[in-house]
């Protein structure tokens, strides 16, 4: 089985989302006239109950990138496996130099992750999970690769289907 069938897109015209900026850069372009500034800004947009996005904007404006990134991200919908408010088994993934590490937790315990995987997985709906991040901390490659990480995840009902078995079996072998 593929990455790409595991992913389920989600069309963002019935749901309500909410948003969370992850980082805002300012830009510089040097040219014969001198210095042009502009501004990037990464954005997360979730519902916080299983469907999560990410879009970046670029404009002359920290408000006009806001509101492009918050366009780019309701483009990028995917529903992702939420289990009791945590993630439902340990995974790993990679994008760029980034390497992101999730297990999940006990009710309680909290997100425990730094900030640009700390906006996806509120942003998602995860209230208890302890995450890693290695390598490089650059918020794009972290966003991207937290939420690679979420979509490849499947709970019992998905591995059960995809088997062709029934959901005791998933869990007793």
């Amino acid at each position: 089985m593929s990455a790409n069938t595991n992913i389920r897109k989600v069309k963002s015209s019935e749901i309500e989302l909410k948003d969370r900026l992850v980082s805002i850069q300012r830009v510089t372009k040097v040219t014969k006239g001198g210095r042009t500034f502009s501004f990037s800004a990464i954005v997360v947009v979730g519902n916080e109950n299983g469907i999560v996005g990410y879009g970046l904007g670029k404009a002359s404006e920290v408000t006009a990138a806001i509101a492009k990134g918050i366009e780019d991200a309701k483009k990028n919908l995917v529903k992702v496996p939420i289990l009791n408010k945590t993630i439902p088994h340990e995974q790993i993934a990679k994008f760029g130099g980034s390497r992101v590490f999730m297990k999940p937790a006990a009710s309680g315990t909290g997100v425990k992750a730094g900030g640009a995987m700390r906006a996806v997985l509120e942003s998602v709906g995860v209230h208890d999970v302890l995450c890693k991040c290695k390598g490089s901390s650059n918020p794009h490659n972290l966003v991207k690769a937290t939420v690679k990480a979420l979509t490849e995840m499947r709970d019992a009902y998905s591995v059960a289907e995809v088997r062709g078995v029934s959901l005791k079996k998933v869990f007793n072998g």
